[in-house]
């Protein structure tokens, strides 16, 4: 899979909205056309379905929070691997996944891609993939730190896969360090949060400074709660007159996503919001 390819199409699923979720298109209960529950005849006929069919199908369902679809997915996802591929529909349907605001339907998305990807989920796969994450060339170390990001997150050897990431994160080369960020964001643990801040903060490249504040902020496996815990960092950042406009600016965006308000770009507005709300510190 060409990570680049799946990066613009990240995007561009976040600014097209092109499959609306429920909540994405302001849906109350009343709106619905249904219960939003895999019908019995959908359950009935996917094992008669090809593997692929059937991941398009669940993915869809998940993206549009249909009950019973994330469990399908994740009792039937060691089971497509290396039997499905990332065609344009599904790395379509993944991309949305992956940009959804529930974090059970990212997490079924990195299923489906694991899956694609024909990566086994044992601690075999981590020592295959941390030489070639470490020592391998560009485009073999940029899909290596990415499958160990996904890895992590599903829970084989969270820990080792932190220590290999950010391993890469003082390369020279900002391909490797970009797909070093976004591993770790995808990870998701609590101990990429403090790493993400420092590469926000000192890297050199606009562009990874960028990627490490969307993760903190939006993107990648984090919780809201987890995100939050970044909020008094982010407020010190705010004040820091050494900053450049740019990533200052990146800074107060941060803090809108995070917390949903919407204050101006202004380090004491946003102290004294911080003192008044009591958040959880």
């Amino acid at each position: 899979m060409n990570l680049r390819t799946t990066r613009i199409a990240m995007l561009a699923a976040v600014t097209a909205g092109a499959l609306l979720t429920p909540s994405a298109a302001g849906q109350t209960r009343s709106d619905r056309t249904s219960a939003a529950v895999l019908s019995e005849h959908e359950i009935e006929v996917l094992d008669s379905m090809s593997r692929q069919a059937q991941a398009e199908l669940l993915l869809e369902r998940a993206i549009n929070h249909f009950r019973g679809a994330n469990e399908q997915i994740l009792a039937r996802a060691d089971d497509w691997r290396g039997k499905i591929k990332l065609t344009d529909r599904l790395n379509h349907l993944f991309s949305t996944a992956i940009n959804s605001d529930d974090l059970k339907v990212r997490a079924v998305g990195l299923e489906v891609d694991i899956a694609a990807r024909n990566l086994e989920k044992t601690s075999a796969t981590v020592d295959r993939l941390e030489p070639l994450a470490r020592f391998g060339e560009q485009g073999v170390r940029a899909n290596a730190l990415w499958d160990l990001g996904l890895l992590g997150n599903r829970g084989v050897d969270p820990d080792r896969v932190a220590d290999i990431l950010l391993a890469s994160f003082d390369d020279r080369n900002d391909n490797v360090r970009y797909w070093a960020v976004e591993g770790l964001a995808h990870l998701g643990t609590d101990r990429v949060i403090a790493p993400l801040l420092e590469v926000f903060h000192d890297d050199p490249s606009a562009t990874i400074r960028e990627r490490a504040a969307c993760s903190l902020a939006q993107s990648g496996m984090l919780s809201e709660k987890q995100r939050r815990t970044a909020v008094p960092k982010l407020l010190d950042y705010a004040e820091d007159g050494g900053l450049d406009l740019q990533t200052r600016g990146w800074v107060f965006q941060a803090l809108r996503d995070i917390t949903g308000q919407t204050l101006p770009p202004d380090s004491t507005a946003w102290r004294r919001w911080y003192r008044n709300a009591g958040i959880a510190r």
